[in-house]
């Protein structure tokens, strides 16, 4: 209570402290997240006004003594601006600061370079590109959007243009990453609101495990991505950053009605079915329309949009561990390796309204339903057997009332979100894991039922509140556009970790042969009279200021500073059980008489009373203090030439999918029993038992081996001093505008810091964590399971080089084009290869782990093109070139020096293909091309259709890895290749076609 009484206390202090520092500063200025700011000069004390050329909104200001002036908050669109009777037509992209002056003649080409579409009328108007910023950012715009070729419509493919992103597609499902780092690293803002998931390590909410779009394309304007250094308002994040404004209703009506199809029949095999001679039945649909237009001319508008999906994506099924392994396994499990596919469907709605009722306020009600059901967990060493079906649902809601003067602009937005995940298994009874012998145990492959843990219950719901405040144009050394604002959130975070059903019996293979018998089991055991559901209310606030300081028309600075605070109720007040606190203090077992269990682990490093918590020895980090600095140096003063760098500090947070385990293990766990096996020895016992087949009979039975005690079941414990995940992010580069083309080359470093991680807290009893080249797995807690520690400790290392070239497609030159290269040199301290994996066992503790190279490609480049073609054609292409993605693994081949004869080792398999000329270097080529028909109907009524070709040359994408070494401490010279009939990223030779009608 003590603490919920800090808590409003600080939150009260930090919104009062906001007001008051708002009301007494003088004028200030700031460019909300996806808006525009417009800023510049011309005669002094003059009105400015920007008229929106499609919906009629109109915003004012007046120059200053020195005729500078700033217009904040805008719509990115196409305005007219009109100052003191000299007008300008310009288009603003999204999350961007234009400059344009009035005290100079503007340029007759440059006012025509770039002629915007609106319905029936066509405005010539110069696009303003942002260059004097220290943000490392590209703005993806809607004629990409429509135009590059693309393999699913989740608008985020696009920031595969990027330099420093890569996007991937994999079994249908879609990844975004950035800075060496995994996806839960990143947020994305739409219209300003950050969609992040807070339990799982997808991002954004509902990206977690799905072949579904997080937003209807066809309501994204236009996105910006910045990769690092971006300025104080954004939070909850340590990667990249993408910002995307929505399409609005505009004066006119407008709609579009779109699908698309392609099946088995027109795409090529993938490697699976080319080896099993037989080509799976797939099909993908996708279909929607979207619609605006006005309520009130110049008023109010409105716009709505829907885009469904239907997918039965082909898959394979391959072994997990060694291939030598695979011969070993039984007929039956053999026969389900293969291809496989996997059933989706997705509903995606959104819709807003927005209305101004005088020319000093805007009023926007916005809303999104996403709806999905799928079959997952299929592929790489899981069978269909033991798939899980998945339901997920995302809710957004946000209203939003914006005010300004000629002085100042606000902001006031409220907010609400219910996304859940809900998977479950497939199949009921009995589930079989085949490990390898010999070779660390590793899972070669699951059939039958899936564990329980596929079965869970984790969502995210709540409103947030947020105030932004704007003021304009404090001149002191030159002029300041600072910003400010606070946010606090109340989300309840909810989180089922298993189902009671399923448990999972572990088999011993080798290349001859399996087991009869499992060695061990596990399965689920309640706690009778406790609720397996974790559920909490988290308390975030969060406040910033930045200040973009034009010096001069050379140099700009970017100085700001956020602070971010953050209450898990379920994390900071939990109680560590009596019981598990008394276990852990009585004698351990097997030391000598009078050495506790405690005492144990302090042998080995660990003290257990950093993890026992009393209710009142857990603190949220209150001094999460984020600076960020810049600057742009404009050495012309023209836009032309523009050196830029920055460094700062952002701050993410701790998912709730590992603060929740401490409390949901012990209310539903997962023991472990080991059978009496020569090739795993362990002591008789309760958790050491003879094999009975009476076993395979029901979960009951089972459970009633350990009714009434706590054997066998794991107890997670997490750190009592909990950090927050962050990054230091430094960069250097520079900006040309040569001719057409907008260049940049940027050189960056990202270092991640304190990412959280599970590490297994067992000891021997003189301390040790290897013996005899085995851990202590079989010296739980007194009475209990396993003892498993979380700690925060997991880094991440990258150096990127960056290099981009655009040059913008206009009407007027028919084309267009983009080039993003990029050079990674990544590091981290851990040995697998999915970075979002959180459980880290091979040592005692994360820190102990060496830092290996990162499981990323080192280069990597991405170009489109884009040009209208004769009859009415549009062609575009998208190539995409990169050398292999190397493999890390905890590589065992009879390492001397090692307890175990393994090692955390990072490889890069020989590359598949070579490019036009030179070798095999490439691990990943790709040439997608589409060409687009367009047919006037009737007066405004077009009609269009579209054939994508995707991987034209059908090149090989493999995904999945084969290892293979060494022995007796001998590395085999091609420790890992890529498996030729494995999975592939994206899709094998793929024709697409869409047809539609635009009004």
């Amino acid at each position: 209570m003590a603490r919920k009484h800090a808590l409003s206390l600080q939150i009260s202090l930090a919104l009062a402290g906001l007001v008051a520092t708002a009301a007494f500063m003088p004028t200030i200025a700031w460019s909300q997240t996806s808006d525009a700011t417009l800023r510049g000069r011309g005669p002094a004390d003059a009105e400015v006004v920007a008229k929106n050329v499609a919906t009629g909104s109109t915003r004012r200001t007046r120059t200053d003594k020195d005729g500078s002036y700033a217009l904040v908050g805008l719509q990115p669109g196409t305005y007219m601006v009109d100052v003191g009777g000299n007008q300008k037509t310009v288009t603003l992209t999204v999350a961007s600061v234009g400059t344009l002056n009035f005290n100079e003649p503007a340029a007759a080409p440059a006012a025509a370079a770039n002629a915007q579409s609106l319905g029936a009328v066509t405005v010539n108007a110069t696009t303003l590109a942002e260059v004097t910023t220290s943000e490392v950012g590209t703005s993806v715009s809607q004629h990409q959007i429509a135009t590059v070729p693309q393999i699913t419509r989740n608008f985020l493919e696009f920031a595969d243009i990027v330099p420093g992103m890569v996007f991937t597609v994999k079994n249908g499902k879609t990844n975004l990453q950035a800075g060496g780092q995994n996806s839960g690293a990143m947020n994305v803002y739409i219209d300003g609101v950050g969609q992040k998931n807070y339990i799982l390590p997808s991002g954004i909410s509902g990206q977690t495990n799905t072949q579904g779009n997080p937003f209807p394309q066809l309501a994204i304007s236009e996105y910006k991505v910045i990769t690092s250094n971006y300025k104080a308002e954004y939070d909850q994040i340590s990667s990249a950053a993408v910002t995307a404004e929505t399409k609005s209703g505009t004066n006119e009506f407008h709609g579009e009605v779109f699908g698309n199809y392609t099946n088995q029949s027109v795409r090529a095999r993938t490697p699976a079915e080319n080896d099993s001679g037989k080509k799976i039945p797939s099909h993908n649909k996708e279909y929607g329309f979207a619609l605006g237009g006005p309520i009130i001319q110049d008023k109010a508008h409105f716009f709505a949009t829907y885009e469904g999906k239907e997918f039965d994506q082909p898959i394979s099924v391959i072994p997990g561990g060694p291939a030598a392994y695979v011969n070993g396994l039984p007929a039956s499990a053999r026969a389900q390796l293969g291809a496989a596919n996997q059933p989706f469907k997705e509903d995606l709605y959104f819709a807003k309204v927005d209305w101004e009722p005088t020319d000093r306020d805007r009023i926007e009600i916005s809303g999104k339903y996403r709806d999905e059901t799928a079959i997952s967990g299929i592929g790489t060493g899981t069978a269909a057997s033991a798939s899980y079906s998945t339901k997920n649902t995302d809710k957004r809601y946000v209203i939003r009332w914006d005010h300004s003067t000629d002085s100042w602009f606000n902001r006031l937005q409220a907010t609400y979100e219910n996304a859940f995940y809900t998977p479950a298994a497939s199949n009921i009874g009995n589930g079989a894991v085949y490990t390898a012998l010999g070779s660390d145990n590793q899972a070669i492959l699951s059939t039958g039922a899936a564990s329980p843990l596929a079965s869970q219950n984790k969502g995210q719901k709540g409103p947030a509140l947020q105030d932004d405040f704007t003021f304009n144009n404090i001149e002191w050394h030159g002029d300041h556009v600072i910003k400010m604002g606070a946010k606090i959130k109340w989300v309840r975070l909810t989180a089922r970790d298993a189902g009671e059903f399923n448990p999972q019996f572990f088999y011993d293979t080798t290349p001859d042969g399996t087991s009869d018998v499992p060695y061990k089991v596990q399965f689920p055991s309640p706690t009778p009279g406790m609720n397996p559901v974790a559920s909490t209310v988290d308390r975030q606030i969060g406040a910033y200021i930045q200040d973009d300081w034009k010096i001069d028309d050379h140099l700009t600075l970017n100085l700001g500073v956020r602070w971010d605070y953050e209450v898990t109720p379920s994390y900071h007040d939990y109680v560590t059980p009596p019981d598990i606190v008394a276990a852990i203090n009585s004698q351990d077992p097997s030391a000598p008489a009078g050495q506790t269990y405690a005492q144990s682990l302090a042998l080995g490093g660990v003290n257990i009373n950093n993890y026992i918590s009393n209710g009142h020895n857990r603190h949220p980090p209150r001094y999460n203090f984020q600076p960020r600095f810049g600057f742009a140096y404009d050495i012309n003063g023209d836009e032309a030439h523009v050196i830029h760098g920055g460094a700062g500090r952002s701050y993410d947070r701790d998912l709730y999918q590992i603060l929740q385990l401490e409390q949901t293990k012990s209310v539903l766990s997962q023991p472990t029993l080991n059978f009496i096996n020569a090739n795993h020895p362990c002591t008789p016992g309760p958790t050491c038992i003879p094999w009975d087949p009476v076993y395979l009979t029901g979960l009951g039975t089972l459970q009633s081996l350990i009714a009434g005690t706590s054997t066998g079941k794991e107890v997670d414990m997490i750190t009592n001093n909990l950090k927050t995940p962050y990054s230091d992010q430094i960069s250097l580069g520079m900006r040309n505008k040569i001719g057409e083309w907008n260049t940049d080359v940027t050189v960056q470093s990202i270092k991640s810091f304190d990412g959280l991680i599970f590490q297994l807290g067992n000891r021997y009893p003189n301390g040790s964590f290897w013996q005899n080249g085995s851990q202590p797995w079989g010296y739980p807690i007194p009475g209990y399971g396993a003892l498993i520690i979380a700690d925060n400790g997991l880094k991440t290392k990258t150096t990127q080089v960056l290099v981009s070239a655009e040059k913008p497609y206009t009407p007027e030159s028919h084309w267009g084009m983009t080039v993003a290269y990029t050079y990674t040199k990544s590091r981290f301290n851990h040995d697998q290869q999915d970075l979002t994996d959180q459980y880290a066992f091979d040592f005692a503790s994360i820190h102990d782990y060496p830092f290996i190279a990162g499981p990323t490609a080192k280069h990597r480049l991405v170009t489109t093109g884009t040009v209208d073609g004769p009859w009415g054609l549009l062609v575009a292409a998208k190539l995409t070139l990169a050398t292999p993605t190397a493999y890390a693994s905890n590589a065992c081949y009879g390492i001397v020096d090692s307890p175990n004869g393994c090692a955390p080792m990072t490889f890069v398999p020989p590359g598949t293909g070579k490019f036009l000329v030179g070798g095999k270097v490439f691990g990943y080529r790709d040439l997608d091309l589409q060409i687009t028909k367009n047919f006037k109907v009737w007066d405004n009524v077009n009609a269009y259709v579209r054939l994508d070709v995707l991987n034209v040359f059908n090149w090989k994408n493999y995904d999945d890895y084969l290892t293979n070494y060494g022995s007796n401490g001998v590395l085999s010279r091609n420790p890992v290749t890529y498996n030729p009939i494995g999975n592939i990223v994206d899709v094998p030779r793929t024709l697409k076609l869409t047809a539609g009608i635009k009004f």
